[in-house]
């Protein structure tokens, strides 16, 4: 099976909107496809808005950023091709590996304001920073959740300013009204990633969605365990609820850069075995289907090596990983060189 010359290996997920796919391009990489249900493109605007969000995030360009590769608005069911980031999510990486340090901190926080950058560049906001949009890779964190089906669906973010972020990471100014998304509410959403990675926990605590954006805009964050001094004082202008008193994009990049260090925490032990192991997964499952074997259901636990790649950065836990097959054609080194 293909879609828009890209041939499908594994279903990844599936919802009321469309499904995920791992997929192989034409020169054998992995990729990530997005379809959308054509019941769901019916709306006679959706397919203008896809191909509009669908550009303006094939614009956004930078290393640390999930490029958007290809789009087809017009198919039956629409979709669209992004690179595929194959690492764990961060709150996979810090659950696993533990709290970010000061040098960690810097590196992960210089990464995801350059990836903002570009993103802002390209006309951005992003809208939707957050953990479970960041996947750890070889070359570094990766920033995804561009959300180009989501945003046509919802009658285009540019067109109507309506936040689609997520509680605990949605900037004040967003939840009172009156504010449309923009550069500082992705800062603000920066600083609440980095509080993550450095404690482990919301600055906004959990629980229910209104509890939780109650707490964002009526009480102070919670930055109990930030290392140093200095990260807390950082965080804590990140996370101010007036957004001019917030770090710039540029400022936040400086502020990080200034204290990551060489080698970035994910060219180190125990993250980039983690890398490792889940690099291995899909080349498994993409060796496999280069042997001639179909698509896989969703229902076949062969899917669990890809979920490892994309669901692991949501969350989602993988299930048991069956037996890996008697040869291994693909070199797993190579597919993300």
């Amino acid at each position: 099976m293909d879609v828009g010359g890209y041939r499908i290996v594994s279903l990844l997920a599936e919802s009321g909107m469309g499904r995920v796919h791992l997929a192989r391009s034409a020169s054998g990489q992995p990729v990530a496809v997005k379809t959308v249900h054509a019941r769901c493109a019916a709306d006679p605007g959706f397919r203008e808005r896809f191909r509009r969000e669908a550009a303006a995030a094939r614009a956004v360009t930078g290393r640390y950023s999930a490029a958007v590769l290809d789009a087809g608005p017009d198919a039956e069911e629409p979709w669209v091709a992004i690179e595929f980031c194959a690492g764990p999510g961060l709150p996979e990486a810090v659950a696993t590996c533990g709290p970010l340090g000061d040098a960690g901190l810097g590196a992960l926080g210089a990464a995801l304001a350059e990836a903002l950058a570009g993103v802002h560049a390209a006309g951005g906001p992003h809208g939707d920073v957050k953990p479970s949009n960041v996947v750890i890779t070889r070359d570094g964190p990766k920033l995804l959740g561009f959300g180009v089906a989501k945003r046509a669906a919802a009658g285009s973010l540019a067109a109507d300013g309506r936040a689609l972020g997520s509680p605990g990471f949605l900037a004040p100014e967003l939840l009172s009204g009156g504010a449309r998304p923009g550069p500082a509410a992705d800062v603000f959403a920066l600083g609440a990633v980095l509080a993550v990675a450095a404690t482990g926990r919301g600055p906004f605590g959990s629980g229910r969605a209104p509890e939780v954006l109650s707490r964002t805009l009526h009480e102070e964050p919670d930055l109990l365990g930030v290392p140093g001094a200095a990260w807390p004082w950082f965080l804590g202008r990140c996370l101010a609820r007036d957004p001019a008193e917030r770090p710039s994009v540029a400022e936040t990049l400086a502020w990080c850069a200034g204290r990551a260090a060489a080698p970035p925490w994910w060219e180190t032990e125990p993250v980039a075995d983690l890398i490792r192991v889940q690099e291995e997964e899909i080349a498994e499952l993409l060796g496999w289907a280069t042997e001639g074997g179909e698509p896989r259901d969703p229902g076949d636990p062969y899917a669990a090596a890809a979920e490892l790649g994309i669901l692991g950065a949501l969350g989602v836990a993988p299930r048991e990983k069956p037996a890996a097959p008697a040869t291994a054609p693909t070199d797993p080194r190579t597919l993300w060189r």
